[in-house]
């Protein structure tokens, strides 16, 4: 069973960056998609975005196309760049996998403890 864990979360000035990691206990298999959420206090979770593991392909939440991009680096991380952070992206992120091209929490799976971000304006 494959273990995600998320880091590079911090404190940052609104209109900073920030790259954020997803890094696999083991390999991430081509039929994984892993996907990115956010968690701000007494809110539901929030999809990010997703990436296909086998050709890279990626899709964003409308709210934050333009400004977040995720890659792939090796055979076992995701980063999830943050471009001119706002303080409306102060949440908890959290990386998981699934196999269905779905935006909904519900079908994802092996989901790590979650890395904070707090934007100050």
């Amino acid at each position: 069973q494959v273990q995600l864990e998320e880091s590079g979360g911090g404190l940052v000035q609104a209109g900073g960056s920030l790259r954020l990691s997803c890094t696999a206990s083991g390999r991430i298999y081509s039929s994984h998609i892993i996907g990115w959420f956010r968690q701000a206090p007494g809110k539901e979770r929030e999809f990010v975005g997703r990436l296909r593991w086998s050709t890279g392909v990626t899709y964003y939440a409308d709210s934050v196309k333009g400004r977040f991009a995720m890659s792939k680096d090796g055979a076992k991380t995701v980063h999830l760049q943050i471009n001119n952070l706002k303080p409306e992206d102060t949440a908890t992120y959290y990386c998981a996998r699934t196999t269905d091209w779905t935006s909904s929490p519900a079908s994802y799976v092996s989901w790590g403890q979650g890395t904070q971000v707090t934007v100050s304006s």
